[in-house]
């Protein structure tokens, strides 16, 4: 990997001068998306995909040194050429490719292959080192189309009589692909927790058709939520903000649960099975589609996807430490 080093703030391109997502305080850094494990606060200048600029702002801070990239347009930096490409994984979320001399590595960031109207899809950039997540990396880990699990959504919502449905879901990108998928079974509008609201409004103004949203701080403490829908983080399950809610229902939705047992541990009474991850037979196409003659795999179960490329795909494939663990991480 000539064109990367891991070193302790991050991944470091020496040829360009820069960190992609570092995890330490940087000159320059790339993004590949607003989600915490993959952007923090602390670096001089910040280059992004244009639709993550008003999203890492909420993110890092209204004062932050932002540039901003169409998908596919290349910037020279230092001895490199840079350019970023969709990755599908949340709104604005690309791949970074960078060239240099006759060598192209592309670095995926955390990306999915199944249609979300939140975003880009992903696009298969080719190149000669890929480097990939895997926080699916394993053959159980197969999904459904997002618009058949948000039916399944509905139609859990509107079998709750008069209880109240909460459905609980990570506030940047899961919160705002649920909104926009049930937009077209229904125009009823939905209740959001405070932590989702402002990211939901930032994708609304970038012209994302989703269902109306009320936050729940703004109704009076008497109101009463029957068979309402409400949307929260994980974070407020359990919390003293779920107090207001007498009659109500839990759901999770997220890949984890593909796992038999993952809800029950958890305490949730339903959970649905949708992630803004690849699963696995997208994680081995993907790494095809790439043409990469050499494969690193990072976050996730790395050593079960590079054992699987190096032994079926014949591609040279290595586990690669970083440090890119939590939300993103979280299905």
């Amino acid at each position: 990997m000539s064109l990367l080093t891991v070193t302790e703030k991050g991944l470091y391109c020496e040829r360009g001068g820069f960190f992609i997502d570092p995890w330490g305080e940087v000159e320059t850094a790339i993004l590949t998306h607003g989600h915490a494990d993959h952007a923090r606060r602390g670096s001089g200048v910040y280059l992004v995909a244009r639709f993550s600029k008003e999203l890492l702002r909420h993110r890092l801070g209204k004062d932050v040194k932002l540039t901003s990239l169409e998908y596919g347009e290349a910037r020279k930096l230092g001895a490199t050429w840079v350019s970023l490409h969709p990755a599908g994984h949340v709104r604005g979320s690309a791949q970074v490719r960078v060239e240099s001399g006759d060598e192209i590595l592309v670095v995926s960031g955390d990306y999915k292959r199944a249609l979300d109207p939140t975003c880009e899809p992903f696009e298969p950039v080719p190149c000669d080192t890929f480097i990939t997540e895997a926080t699916f990396g394993l053959p159980i880990y197969r999904w459904k189309e997002g618009s058949e699990v948000a039916s399944e959504i509905f139609h859990w919502w509107k079998s709750g009589g008069d209880r109240t449905s909460i459905l609980f879901c990570y506030t940047f990108g899961k919160t705002q692909r649920v909104l926009a998928e049930l937009a077209r079974l229904t125009d009823r509008g939905v209740f959001l927790h405070g932590a989702s609201h402002e990211i939901t409004e930032i994708y609304r103004t970038q012209g994302v058709r989703m269902l109306p949203t009320i936050p729940v701080s703004s109704v009076e403490k008497t109101f009463d939520f029957r068979g309402d829908l409400i949307i929260a983080p994980p974070s407020a399950h359990r919390s003293p903000w779920m107090k207001r809610f007498k009659n109500h229902r839990t759901a999770f939705a997220s890949g984890w649960m593909q796992v038999r047992g993952t809800r029950r541990r958890r305490g949730y009474e339903h959970g649905f099975v949708l992630s803004d991850h690849a699963d696995w037979p997208s994680l081995i196409r993907t790494v095809r589609e790439s043409g990469a003659s050499r494969v690193l795999v990072s976050h996730g179960h790395t050593e079960t996807l590079a054992r699987y490329v190096r032994e079926k795909l014949k591609i040279q494939a290595d586990p690669l430490i970083t440090s890119f663990e939590g939300e993103g991480g979280l299905g």
